[in-house]
């Protein structure tokens, strides 16, 4: 896994929805900004986004990991998308200051909101990394239309395994609408069994690397 030096900085931004946190770990020669944030159930250490901020980088990519209000203070439960979607539009004039295109991403709930928000915001692309695509067991509730209707380039990376949607699960579309990585035997958090023939390193440089090959598309 490819990785660059370069030191960290934390802002806090305020918004309509509460003061949230930007984690920037910054490109030497940046060309593209990822803006990606967390969950419903984590925040910004999960190992999906750890490995992306410390990979991408090197490719030119300044990665900035995004802790939305409710995380910020202290809350267990995230509230309402349309509180989420608030937050997420309030910290945008932070996110483009570097004055680069910024990638619009987000882990499962923060996918959702990147899907949501990115046209009206004028996000160049979305990374949907584990995109929600229904609860577990109610494949009936399905969330493809937000998917779909991102109206920019998309990345979904999924595991095989995710019982929030499998790969094999997503709708059919046309090839500029979205592509999509499967992750082997990877569950909602990209956790791969012992047994699996993939090791946790290799699932998360397949990750990093159709990440950055992905990215080099977007200019």
């Amino acid at each position: 896994m490819t990785s660059e030096n370069t030191e960290t900085t934390t802002e806090t931004v305020d918004t309509d929805a509460g003061s949230a946190r930007i984690t920037w770990h910054p490109a030497k020669r940046p060309r593209l900004v990822l803006a990606a944030s967390h969950g419903a159930g984590g925040g910004i250490e999960a190992r999906d986004l750890r490995a992306l901020a410390a990979a991408l980088p090197a490719h030119g990519v300044t990665v900035a990991l995004v802790e939305q209000p409710w995380r910020v203070a202290g809350k267990r439960l995230a509230p309402a998308p349309k509180t989420l979607d608030t937050g997420w539009r309030g910290l945008w004039p932070a996110l483009r200051a570097p004055g680069l295109p910024v990638i619009s991403g987000g882990r499962s709930a923060g996918a959702r909101v990147a899907c949501r928000t990115a046209a009206a915001l004028g996000a160049c692309a979305v990374l949907a990394l584990s995109f929600p695509l229904h609860p577990p067991g109610r494949p009936e509730k399905s969330r493809a239309d937000e998917l779909l209707g991102a109206g920019v380039p998309t990345l979904v990376v999924q595991g095989g395994n995710d019982p929030f949607g499998r790969p094999e699960e997503f709708p059919e579309a046309p090839e500029e609408t979205y592509d999509l990585i499967e992750i082997p035997h990877g569950d909602h958090g990209f956790a791969v069994p012992k047994r699996a023939e993939i090791s946790q390193e290799g699932a998360l440089e397949l990750i990093t690397e159709g990440v950055a090959e992905w990215t080099r598309s977007l200019g």
